[in-house]
C-alpha cells in the first residue's frame, strides 16, 4: 500500500475537510487532530486500551514484603 496520496480539500460549513481513502479509514467515529509545524496528525481514538490491558494480566502468585518492619518507629525520631 502506498504511504503517500493526493487528497482533494473542500468545505463542509465552516470547516475544512477532506475525504480519508477507504483502504487508511481509521476505526471508530472519533479522532484526535494535533498540529505539528504545518502537518496535521490524526490518530483514532483508543478507548479502553488501559482496561483491558488490566483485565488480562494474571494475578501475582509473589508476596511483596512488608517494608514497614524494616522502618524506624516514629517514637525514636527525633525532630
Amino acid at each position: 500500500m502506498p504511504s503517500e496520496r493526493y487528497v482533494k480539500l473542500f468545505r463542509n460549513g465552516r470547516n475544512q475537510a477532506l475525504r480519508i481513502p477507504r483502504e487508511w479509514e481509521l476505526d471508530g467515529d472519533e479522532a484526535i487532530i494535533r498540529r505539528e509545524g504545518d502537518r496535521l496528525i490524526v490518530e483514532p481514538v483508543r478507548k479502553g486500551d488501559l482496561l483491558m490491558l488490566l483485565a488480562a494480566l494474571q494475578p501475582l502468585e509473589e508476596q511483596f514484603p512488608d517494608l514497614d518492619d524494616t522502618l524506624t518507629s516514629l517514637d525514636e525520631v527525633k525532630f
